[in-house]
């Protein structure tokens, strides 16, 4: 133990408070040196709990390129659990007298056996502070005599790919980049083989890692599979990455990136800074732009799956497969309208963040789950691959469903959320239906929606339940939300606190954009006036 106490020397802790969420520790690049040599300290802790290999991505996905972040991967390629984020925080935030004994008491409470072998997977995205922080990190698991691998520059999917692989002794896959590329390449063949190709895609990579992951995997592909165009590339650029483009831009600002020139038509999405979510885009014949978000990609996978399903008959022992789709409180009315009422498909809603939609979507054999913000995935359970493998098809029709079903378990990535896997399986679901995606968007028309963030003294007053959907305190203002949407058709207002700052965001729709407008702003002035706003009351907000 006296190796980490020297080692740590050289990686001070600043006066900072570090708090670990669903994005793991994300802030300012120059705060973070003590952060990842103490996530290295935790990475060796959970590979000895596991006596498995764990991954550590470093990244801050969409934030901007000053920022940077690191989180940990478990060994099938999922999130951290939720008790160990707390041993995160404890690590990041412990003294350096201190620190010892922190390492001492998770030793304990998870009964570690030291003398375990250690194997950490690292990757980071294309930010410039990556390669420094990248060191501090294997210092710390230097410290503890773990084992590295460091797979140098990748997306967040293909770390989570590589530990799920390597953890699975190659049954899920071939474990480096290239056997991803193969994977989802033969996958996508596999459906879309024989079939017309679609137009050209045109892919803003962000100016990320996903520029570089998108032309291994086109060139894997082949331009008679798939035809893209890939814009933002400039990984060497200063201050580029997610500047003016990228999906969180394009969601945002409901328009293309900026330097990209749409046709009427023509068909684009967006990756993030470490391609792990996506929109896609057009502008219609009157060159209005039109986005296809989240809760589109998750209506589209949900209804072909389903209409698979059925026309294949598989199912599992002479039970129904179950497909579910998992929602959260920002995902569009109409989509849920869609999903529950045309589609027939059980709609489950839990709070905000990737781990509660995933541990949710567990629970059916085909759980479909992603954010309005186009991060997601579609699980299908072990069961569910099984009977897709042992189902013996009577006819063509049922030969092909059952083949685009097998298909698709590989194509999909089912560790996290993975732009490229998204994008694939879309382009592969649009090709076999023959659609366009004007005809994808008119499945259903959102309802205008608009979220505002206000600044309050205190976000810990704010208590969100029922998957933040409402508020049990301040009670007084959820009365007085139910009471304002009364007043709008198909109304709908929620408010819940920021995680990691002291705002609240508001979201609201409504029929008319007007209607949705007035709703939000009336909800922020009473949010500012009467519970805590700080600064300058902004003059969009309205009285009552």
């Amino acid at each position: 133990m006296q190796q980490i106490l020297e080692a740590s020397l050289k990686h001070p802790k600043p006066d900072h408070q570090f708090t670990y969420g669903t994005a793991g520790f994300r802030m300012k690049a120059d705060l973070l040196d003590s952060v990842m040599f103490r996530v290295g300290i935790l990475a060796v802790l959970r590979s000895k709990s596991h006596n498995k290999s764990v991954g550590v991505m470093v990244t801050a996905s969409h934030n901007p390129e000053q920022d940077n972040g690191v989180k940990l991967v478990e060994p099938m390629g999922d999130m951290l659990k939720s008790e160990w984020e707390q041993y995160a925080i404890q690590l990041a935030n412990s003294s350096q007298d201190k620190l010892l004994e922190t390492i001492q008491e998770i030793i304990r409470l998870q009964n570690i056996d030291w003398s375990k072998p250690v194997h950490v997977i690292i990757g980071r995205d294309t930010r410039p502070s990556g390669p420094a922080l990248v060191q501090s990190l294997k210092d710390g698991v230097e410290s503890c005599g773990g084992v590295l691998q460091d797979i140098g520059v990748v997306t967040t999917p293909q770390l989570h790919y590589v530990t799920r692989c390597i953890n699975t002794k190659s049954a899920y896959g071939e474990p480096t980049n290239e056997g991803y590329y193969r994977k989802l390449s033969a996958a996508f063949k596999k459906i879309v083989g024989g079939k017309p190709v679609q137009t050209p895609l045109v892919v803003d990579c962000a100016n990320g890692v996903g520029a570089i992951a998108l032309k291994e995997l086109a060139a894997a592909i082949g331009p008679e599979y798939l035809q893209v165009r890939q814009t933002h590339t400039d990984v060497q650029g200063k201050g580029v990455l997610n500047y003016q483009c990228g999906a969180d831009f394009v969601k945002l600002y409901q328009k293309a990136p900026v330097g990209t020139e749409l046709k009427p038509l023509e068909r684009a999405c967006s990756l993030d800074g470490d391609a792990d979510r996506i929109v896609f885009y057009y502008l219609d014949s009157s060159s209005v732009f039109k986005l296809l978000d989240g809760d589109k990609i998750a209506t589209l996978a949900a209804s072909f799956i389903m209409k698979l399903i059925k026309t294949s008959g598989v199912t599992n022992d002479g039970k129904p497969l179950h497909v579910g789709l998992v929602q959260t409180a920002y995902a569009n009315g109409s989509s849920t309208s869609y999903v529950r009422d045309v589609m027939q498909v059980p709609v489950v809603f839990t709070p905000t963040g990737v781990k509660h939609l995933h541990h949710e979507a567990e629970h059916f054999d085909v759980g479909v789950y992603f954010e309005a913000n186009g991060h997601g995935t579609v699980l299908f359970s072990p069961e569910c691959v099984n009977a897709f493998h042992a189902y013996k098809p009577s006819n063509q029709a049922q030969t092909e469903a059952i083949e685009i079903l097998r298909a698709l378990s590989d194509l999909i990535n089912q560790t996290v959320g993975d732009a490229l896997s998204d994008m694939l399986m879309v382009e592969s679901i649009l090709v076999v239906l023959g659609q366009s995606f004007a005809q994808w968007d008119n499945a259903y028309t959102d309802l205008p929606s608009r979220q505002e963030k206000v600044k309050v003294s205190n976000r810990h007053l704010f208590v969100p339940i029922n998957a933040d959907t409402e508020l049990s305190s301040p009670i007084e203002l959820q009365h007085k939300i139910n009471a304002l949407v009364k007043n709008y058709p198909k109304g709908r207002c929620f408010v819940r606190p920021s995680g990691t700052e002291d705002i609240v965001r508001v979201y609201a729709e409504a029929e008319t954009r007007q209607q949705t407008d007035e709703l939000a702003f009336k909800v922020c002035g009473i949010v500012f006036d009467s519970y805590g706003g700080v600064g300058d009351r902004p003059a969009t907000y309205l009285k009552e």
